[in-house]
């Protein structure tokens, strides 16, 4: 068993912080985006428009952040990256036209992408220190941020977005400085993670294993997608109350959340492919149910496991690329956030061709994907 140092804890008190900050932007970012669609006179193309532009500076972003996030630029990465997203967002919340919004919105992916890379490939580094997995607790920190952060944005309903937008930045750039000293601190093992089964190093993926991990990661994110653009119609649709339709998503990511706060301690005892695989079955099996059964406690439940179920797929992927270096975690990053973007749009026509619960089994379908190709994509490469 390793010897975890005091350094090596900092690393994960710090890291936890960075999740907890972009969960909370990005959270308070989407919340509000009516509001940046009236504040700015938005047509729904405009505002399609403005997130594609956002969209396509995050990939950007995620691209970049997989060149140059090396050990020892991880702490300026860190550092960088929050101070320029908390600043775009600050941007985003003043912007009152069209122009000006698509002057910000790159700038906004673009910091995310960096920022996101970089707090993954540190946090796979810090993984290896510790020697067991706490990767999916690191991205339970995101799923939590994202809470508290959709909760501010209801609490603020009434306030000017602008000044919710303006205070959230201020608020993290300030702890950004103040964690500057820590944050150069940062460590990380310079070994590959070992594997618990056999004492032997985690494997290199190859090419096409990297792009099944990439692949995997798009499928399980493109459900995250169809959770938060879909759940609430779909209950809507059943005629369940507004209430009860705005509790879908919720109920989702509390879920997801729970679930990432106990992967750490299930991968560690049965390892990620069993766990992913168990997880994905469980999504498949809640989702149709969820669909198939037309009615709101069923759909609820259904929405809930499915987020329970993908809860620890997407940081054991992350985890596998991490073995290839910074560019792997860019692409698998990158892919599955290509699934996130395209995954509700894809739904929407699928739905104007059919029906809508007939278009989610989608997501469904997918997870039953994930599970069947979980030990292939998985096997030998995470810790």
């Amino acid at each position: 068993m390793s010897v975890v140092s005091a350094a090596d804890r900092h690393s994960r008190v710090l890291l936890t912080g960075y999740f907890l900050g972009l969960g909370a932007i990005m959270a308070v970012w989407g919340a509000r985006m009516p509001a940046v669609q009236q504040a700015a006179h938005l047509s729904t193309a405009g505002l399609a428009l403005v997130l594609l532009a956002a969209a396509v500076g995050m990939v950007a972003g995620l691209q970049l952040g997989g060149r140059y996030a090396r050990p020892e630029r991880l702490p300026t990465l860190l550092t960088t990256g929050s101070l320029a997203l908390t600043g775009c967002l600050v941007l985003v919340g003043q912007g009152e036209s069209l122009s000006a919004l698509l002057a910000a919105a790159p700038a906004f992916g673009l910091a995310h992408g960096i920022l996101d890379v970089a707090a993954n490939t540190a946090a796979v580094r810090c993984q290896n220190a510790f020697g067991r997995p706490i990767m999916s607790g690191l991205h339970a920190a995101y799923s939590l941020g994202a809470l508290a952060g959709a909760a501010l944005a209801a609490l603020t309903a009434r306030a000017p977005h602008s000044t919710l937008f303006t205070a959230t930045g201020a608020l993290l750039a300030v702890v950004a400085v103040a964690a500057v000293p820590v944050t150069r601190r940062l460590s990380g093992a310079d070994r590959p993670a070992m594997r618990a089964d056999a004492g032997k190093l985690p494997l290199v993926p190859s090419p096409g294993k990297l792009w099944l991990l990439a692949a995997l990661a798009a499928a399980s994110l493109l459900g995250e997608g169809a959770a938060a653009d879909w759940a609430a119609v779909h209950l809507h649709t059943l005629g369940a109350p507004t209430a009860a339709s705005a509790t879908a998503f919720a109920l989702y990511s509390a879920a997801m959340a729970a679930g990432r706060l106990t992967g750490d301690r299930l991968t560690a005892a049965f390892g990620a492919p069993t766990v992913v695989r168990a997880g994905a079955v469980l999504a498949t099996a809640g989702l149709t149910i969820g669909v198939i059964g037309s009615s709101t406690p069923l759909a609820l439940a259904g929405w809930a496991v499915f987020g329970l179920g993908l809860s620890t797929t997407v940081p054991s992927l992350i985890t596998a690329a991490g073995a290839g270096g910074p560019r792997a975690v860019a692409t698998v990053t990158a892919t599955g956030y290509l699934g996130l973007l395209a995954g509700p749009a894809l739904i929407g026509a699928l739905a104007s061709a059919t029906t809508l619960p007939t278009a989610l089994l989608l997501p469904a379908l997918l997870a039953a994907a994930v599970a069947a190709l979980a030990h292939r994509a998985l096997e030998n490469t995470t810790p």
